[in-house]
């Protein structure tokens, strides 16, 4: 008998999975990442492209089927997963698996909780698909991981590796709330594979459009399936055929045990890093260290230099050019600077030390920041390189006006695995992300409810929750954004 194909041993264990049999681990990082999901598509209505895609979304007509947060009512399931795939990726606030460098959650939840209010679905069905999606999805990514370059093979390629996985991903949890065996599941891999996308162009030059791109995932995933169950199929070798997903995106060049080992045992969803701060992951650690010489007593007025030491690949995204991320000028460029994450780390903020209130246009510009910016130097640290990109660490020394020298390292990025955050801070991440949108009792709710998914009987009424914004702030125009790039800036991953 032939070897079963990649595609097939991914359908069987996505058909085969059921919620009974998913360790407690992933079960309750599901209801976690789809909270988190949701208050992120909340937050992000801030920003010009979330009116913008919202309306696009309700100008296109068509049946009831599901809900876009903050869009009123439903429309069809794919364009329902669209807009809030472009919302779930938008703030640069998602969470981020490593070392693939992928944002798994982005473009599966949406899909799937798009899927499951078309199906009917229950809580349960739900949470099962969603984390076979994100397992399928990593996976994926991690078969494109090359580990002696320590990068992305799709990233080298100018492929968007979250989009291009998560439309795979998207499209088996989709198949799955639509009720689809492992043939369905097998053939709407083969449909994804020939809708996912994403060139990743604009993290060099500017644009807006990887706010796009997990958006787009999760409507061609939502696509995929329900083409399947209406008679569409695929070719059993869509990953790693001669003209398959491996040869078209990695030009063949790819680990195909990643997928295969441990499948069905070896979960990686639990270990998914939610992000704590509205910022590039890359300056998150700086953050972190710039908080503990905070703790240790570093008064911030009377630094005379800073050395931010980080994993050398990441100082092209957050250390320059050096001039420019001392003089970020708008909170969005601020997302992307070492020297700001390390002056915001020491002046305080709000959320989990830092949230979107400290990303602001005015922030970015604010003279005392600018100040410490100025004497902020990036250089690469050797310890810190070794560990990237299974960490994004860093190391801070700074020096006092009295010669005093200091020092703190974070080796370890916080919502990792080694540094969890607990179910209080992902709840505070939540309500700071829903403020302004949702009612004190709105947010309860839907926390609440997010919380014991596996109860509901249908998710639909998730969704309902967060449909229409109280207090109501014109759900579908845009705040003067903070977050809103100018023309040429760049978004870089991760």
């Amino acid at each position: 008998m032939a070897e079963p194909t990649l595609g097939r041993r991914l359908a069987e264990f996505a058909a085969g999975a059921t919620y009974d049999t998913l360790p407690e681990a992933v079960t309750d990082s599901v209801r976690k990442r789809v909270l988190d999901v949701i208050g992120l598509c909340v937050a992000a209505h801030r920003l010009p492209t979330s009116a913008a895609i919202v309306g696009y979304v309700r100008d296109q007509g068509g049946a009831p089927q599901a809900h876009v947060v903050g869009g009123g009512a439903p429309v069809p399931a794919a364009l329902a997963a669209l807009a809030n795939g472009v919302l779930a990726h938008s703030l640069d606030y998602d969470d981020t698996h490593l070392p693939s460098v992928l944002h798994p959650s982005a473009p599966v939840i949406p899909a799937a909780l798009a899927a499951a209010e078309l199906a009917g679905a229950s809580g349960r069905d739900t949470i099962r698909a969603i984390a076979v999606g994100l397992e399928v999805c990593v996976r994926l990514g991690m078969a494109g991981y090359d580990p002696e370059a320590g990068n992305s093979t799709f990233f080298e390629h100018g492929q968007h590796a979250t989009s291009i996985c998560g439309t795979m991903g998207g499209a088996v949890a989709a198949a799955l709330l639509f009720g689809l065996p492992a043939e369905g599941v097998l053939d709407s891999l083969g449909l994804a594979a020939s809708t996912a996308s994403g060139i990743i162009e604009g993290n060099r030059t500017g644009g807006t459009v990887k706010r796009l791109h997990c958006g787009w995932a999760a409507h061609a995933a939502v696509t995929s399936a329900d083409l399947v169950r209406r008679g569409f199929t695929g070719p059993p070798t869509v990953i790693e055929g001669r003209f398959g997903f491996f040869e078209a995106f990695l030009h063949g060049h790819y680990e195909a045990g990643e997928i295969t080992r441990g499948l069905g045992s070896e979960w990686a969803v639990p270990g998914i890093f939610f992000k704590p701060y509205p910022a590039n992951h890359f300056t998150h650690a700086a953050i972190d260290a710039a908080m503990g010489l905070r703790a240790q007593g570093l008064d911030p007025h009377r630094v005379e230099r800073l050395t931010l030491g980080v994993p050398a690949p990441v100082i092209r995204t957050i250390g320059q050019p050096i001039e420019a991320k001392r003089t970020p000028e708008t909170g969005y460029q601020a997302q992307f600077s070492g020297p700001y994450a390390v002056a915001a780390g020491l002046l305080g903020g709000g959320g989990l030390g830092l949230g979107l209130a400290d990303f602001t246009d005015e922030l970015a510009r604010d003279p005392l920041r600018r100040e410490l910016m100025a004497k902020v130097d990036v250089v690469p640290d050797e310890r810190a390189t070794e560990i990237f990109p299974h960490q994004f660490p860093a190391v801070l020394r700074a020096r006092d006006a009295d010669g005093r020298e200091w020092r703190q390292e974070v080796l370890a990025n916080r919502g990792g695995p080694d540094r969890p955050l607990s179910a209080e801070e992902l709840a505070l991440k939540f309500r700071d992300n829903a403020a302004g949108r949702l009612s004190a009792a709105t947010a309860d709710a839907v926390a609440e409810l997010a919380g014991r998914l596996e109860e509901a009987g249908e998710v639909g009424e998730l969704l309902r929750l967060v449909a229409v914004f109280e207090p109501e702030p014109s759900a579908l125009s845009p705040e003067p954004s903070a977050l809103s790039p100018q023309p040429g800036a760049r978004s870089p991953e991760p």
